[in-house]
């Protein structure tokens, strides 16, 4: 397909920075050509932040960093109305959520009023701010970083705004020959910031209309409902997907078959993509003994191929 070779880009020039993640990179990338958020979460120094830097200069857009902490107000997030005396009026001040790209660092440091905050951003992509709607950039992207929830000043982001993010994704600490590269070479963050972009704004939306091109067919949906009915037996987990849950991962799995140069989704790119869709929106069944990655693959072994 016409796209491959540039997606196919995309990620060579992605691996260069975030070294020996390659199938996490890939998940980054079908993230956000499907159009969805995307949660990192893992301990600090594994390349977090890197990897959201990377992602935005790749692809070419704008984007804005705010570092969350105990006492970001919510205004600090979408901005503020101030009376400007000249003018005699009040003038909105936007903040750095009207961007196309925005890299939420260590979002569950921030309280719950603060995190909630995002939600209509992500959903909706506009806010309203003292009674006024205001659109946002399009596209926009919330790549957000978290640290693992029993860490110290760390809060558990709520069910519902887990529910916004596509994909959640976890590096996992390199192996030796990636770390060696990572000491011997250089400052991983100043290669994000120069890498060059990629793709024009015009080029990822043409990608995204590609995506939602993926043909689907009759017995492939099939599978992701027998997935989805799975979730909800209570064998596995104490609530299953919602349909949201499960229109994300068609999208997703549309985006890893374009990826893989197809105009059709196969079996194996909804497993490819499956752990990273749904993990973070379920709990396991208590006395499993596993956690809702694992669950996931388990579950996935009980359920046959179409």
């Amino acid at each position: 397909m016409p796209a491959q070779p540039k997606i196919q880009s995309i990620l060579d020039q992605l691996n260069t920075v975030i070294v020996g993640k390659n199938a996490r990179v890939q998940d980054s990338v079908a993230c956000l050509l499907a159009g969805g958020h995307l949660l990192i979460e893992d301990v600090p120094g594994v390349g977090k932040t890197t990897l959201a830097h990377a992602l935005a200069h790749t692809f070419g857009l704008q984007f804005s960093r705010v570092q969350f902490t105990a006492d970001l107000m919510p205004s600090d997030l979408v901005g503020v109305s101030v009376y400007e005396r000249g003018r005699e009026s009040f003038v909105f001040h936007p903040g750095p959520v009207f961007t196309q790209v925005l890299l939420a660092d260590e979002i569950n440091r921030a309280s719950p009023r603060t995190q909630s905050a995002l939600l209509e951003a992500m959903e909706e992509k506009q806010v309203s701010v003292e009674g006024e709607t205001r659109a946002l950039p399009q596209p926009f992207f919330v790549i957000a970083t978290q640290n693992p929830h029993d860490q110290i000043g760390t809060y558990l982001l709520p069910e519902s705004q887990l529910d916004r993010f596509l994909m959640r994704i976890s590096l996992g600490y390199p192996d030796r020959a990636a770390e060696r590269l990572l000491l011997a070479g250089e400052d991983r963050r100043e290669m994000a910031s120069q890498m060059r972009p990629l793709l024009s704004g015009d080029d990822l939306a043409a990608l995204q209309r590609q995506v939602q091109a993926v043909h689907v067919s009759e017995p492939l949906l099939a599978y992701v409902q027998d997935l989805i009915a799975a979730t909800r037996s209570g064998r596995w987990f104490l609530q299953g997907l919602s349909p949201r849950a499960g229109i994300a991962l068609v999208r997703a799995a549309k985006a890893q078959a374009l990826i893989s140069g197809r105009d059709y989704v196969a079996p194996d790119d909804v497993q490819a993509i499956l752990p990273q869709t749904i993990a973070h929106r379920l709990v396991p069944v208590g006395d499993a003994g596993r956690g809702a990655i694992e669950q996931v693959r388990a579950m996935v072994e009980a359920i046959p191929l179409p």
